[in-house]
């Protein structure tokens, strides 16, 4: 395991910001599992996991947690490890969260997401890896996270830095987990909304971040998947966002289980909606994504 630190003299707006990184554990017995929960992001970076066998592909992965927190176990590590079992190098992109004080906190988990995708298509490059099959995946607000990248990948939201920023950001798939998407205030996450956003925020910051508003004909093709259940996220989020990417013309695959709740991840996946893994490992092999495709 090791990391790359996006922005290596500084984040764009958060200058005057002064933060010191708190890991919450939250598991009630580290011996069984560990669900670390990361705040006050002072150095956003990617953390890479690497599979014994590489593939090839590779995967920016954003894990929830309502744009309050990064939910680093249970979106993050265990699924990273579950992807390093398919040959996918994955980085775990530790973003800053937008209420602690960052200039203009609507952009910064962008302009992460953006340099992010961007480092790891350089990684790639330099590390006999494919630069391009390198997708982005998200939980939850992570998924909001994702979504953005995947419709705004190309929107100037900081100035470039080094070599790397001559890249494109646009990942070359896009997987979603129950997934923020909307702000729109009928099916929005409030908590996403309000610390993105702002308690009052205009129709037009609304609009531009509401991701399924975003949709264009040259995404990636996205696999979403959620629980009909969600009582955190509504359901509306990941079915209005596979509706749009259809009008728009982008190949999405929508998995809608009856039950299991918000924030299941791996570990806690129970009954039907266990078979997420199965889907998307089918899914990234049918695309090409992973070399050894299904016949």
């Amino acid at each position: 395991m090791s990391d790359i630190a996006l922005w290596p003299q500084g984040a764009p707006g958060s200058e005057a910001v002064s933060l010191v990184e708190v890991c919450e554990e939250r598991s009630p017995d580290t011996a069984v599992f560990q669900d670390r929960a990361l705040s006050n992001i002072d150095r956003p970076r990617i953390v890479l996991f690497k599979p014994e066998c590489p593939d090839g592909c590779s995967v920016l992965l954003a894990p929830g947690g309502g744009y309050q927190r990064v939910v680093w176990d249970k979106e993050g590590v265990e699924v990273a490890r579950w992807l390093n079992s398919l040959g996918v190098t994955v980085g775990i992109l530790v973003y800053r969260l937008p209420a602690e004080g960052h200039a203009k906190p609507e952009l910064v988990p962008l302009q992460d997401a953006q340099r992010g995708l961007r480092l790891m298509r350089q990684y790639a490059a330099a590390n006999g890896l494919d630069a391009a099959r390198v997708g982005a995946m998200g939980f939850s607000a992570g998924g909001h996270v994702a979504a953005s990248l995947a419709t705004r990948f190309d929107e100037a939201v900081y100035l470039p830095r080094d070599a790397a920023d001559a890249l494109s950001a646009r990942p070359d798939f896009l997987a979603l987990g129950y997934p923020v998407i909307s702000m729109q205030s009928a099916i929005a996450h409030a908590g996403s909304r309000e610390r993105l956003l702002g308690p009052e925020p205009g129709a037009a910051a609304v609009d531009l971040a509401s991701a399924e508003l975003r949709a264009r004909a040259d995404g990636p093709q996205s696999f979403i998947f959620l629980p009909d259940d969600d009582a955190a996220v509504p359901p509306e989020n990941g079915v209005n966002f596979y509706l749009a990417l259809r009008r728009v013309g982008v190949p999405a695959e929508l998995h809608v289980f009856r039950n299991g709740g918000h924030g299941f991840g791996i570990r806690l996946a129970v009954g039907p909606v266990r078979e997420w893994t199965g889907l998307f490992e089918r899914w990234l092999r049918h695309g090409g994504w992973l070399k050894a495709a299904l016949t």
